[in-house]
């Protein structure tokens, strides 16, 4: 037999080793960066306004040298801002391909894995107390989501939304180029945004509506057996709201204004103890052709049953229909403190009047039909 030809085991000489230099050339090089997700109050975005650019970003930048993706947010954080903080959990990890289509012409990109932490929510005062290098920033502001997006190239808008979902949900976003790896979570799927609140202030009050002021809109924090509650989204601003509308002429109270608008929007029966949580005052009426100060009244009830996803009457459109704990409801609502209070006392009164349980921490999720 001719060895030559043996392709045996034996026959095979060993591969030789590979050296430390032609191991380490081997490995996949790439950039690495760090940015920060910070809100105010109402749930709006921090971003900075860069000197060498004209679309925004948020607060961060590229780890140096041996850094890691936690050190370069805390450096980064302190030289853009002024902040000394702590990185927050993991919201997100993009990987940005060498050939996406939103790198500048020109430069060169290895590809880059980017780490999007949470900064948190940031006070009056330290929002008061930040700086900017004006060598490098032009400035900084909080905006909505929807703005936010528009500042910002298609794919850090991207990122700052999965990042801001996965704050507002309780997850962690896994990107390739903008886009979900794997299955997409119910606020992406249904692109929701915080409802922004345009610097209005509207009063919260828990206590009764005053005589001589009109309740033109009633809305409810609705509750399932497991202590989340309804949110809609009307697919035509893709913006989220808690059951509920306007007091038609032909609504016998705001109560049966909130059962059939339940209905009609999430095709959610509630039970006949519907409690009113209070009022938010709006001065000016100005929706209702500025008829005056008016009431928007909060009430809660818990859900009896929920029958299939349906089209809206009112509008012809099929909402969205999600299922949220309180707490994340009121984050999404974007009404600051106020919407919180609304959201502690209704989930006392579920559990106290009903017997329904505190919603544990879980992630935002479709609403599915539940027989009576």
């Amino acid at each position: 037999m001719d060895a030559s030809h043996d392709t045996s085991p034996a026959g095979r000489s060993a591969p030789r080793p590979m050296s430390h230099a032609e191991y380490s050339r081997s490995r996949h090089a790439v950039w690495l960066s760090a940015a920060a997700l910070f809100t105010d109050p109402l749930g709006r975005v921090l971003l900075v306004q860069p000197t060498y650019r004209k679309q925004w970003l948020l607060p961060g930048g590229g780890a140096e040298p041996g850094e890691s993706a936690a050190q370069a947010w805390v450096r980064e954080v302190g030289e853009e801002l002024g902040l000394e903080r702590t990185p927050g959990r993991l919201l997100a990890v993009h990987w940005l391909p060498p050939d996406h289509p939103d790198i500048d012409a020109g430069k060169i990109v290895p590809g880059e894995v980017r780490y999007i932490l949470d900064g948190g929510t940031l006070n009056e005062e330290e929002i008061a107390a930040l700086r900017v290098p004006p060598e490098e920033l032009l400035g900084f502001e909080f905006v909505d989501s929807t703005q936010a997006r528009q500042r910002m190239i298609p794919v850090d808008e991207q990122i700052m939304l999965a990042a801001l979902r996965a704050r507002l949900s309780g997850t962690i976003a896994h990107l390739e180029s903008g886009r979900h790896v794997g299955e997409v979570p119910p606020l992406d799927r249904h692109d929701v945004y915080v409802r922004p609140r345009a610097g209005r202030t509207w009063p919260w009050h828990a206590e009764p509506v005053p005589e001589g002021i009109p309740v033109m809109q009633s809305w409810g924090w609705l509750f399932a057996p497991d202590g989340r509650v309804i949110l809609v989204v009307d697919p035509a601003n893709r913006l989220p709201a808690l059951p509920g509308g306007t007091v038609e002429t032909t609504d016998a109270s705001p109560e049966e204004a909130l059962r059939r608008e339940a209905i009609e929007e999430a095709q959610a029966t509630i039970g006949d103890d519907i409690v009113r949580l209070g009022w938010v005052h709006d001065a000016t009426g100005e929706v209702y052709g500025g008829i005056g100060p008016c009431a928007r009244l909060r009430l809660a009830a818990p859900v009896t049953k929920i029958g299939p996803a349906g089209v809206d009457p009112a509008t012809g459109r099929t909402f969205a229909r999600l299922l949220a704990t309180p707490e994340q409801a009121a984050a999404l609502l974007g009404w600051g403190e106020s919407g919180y209070q609304q959201a502690e006392l209704a989930a006392r009164w579920a559990h106290e009047r009903w017997g329904i349980p505190r919603a544990a921490a879980v992630p935002v999720s479709e609403l599915r039909a539940m027989p009576a």
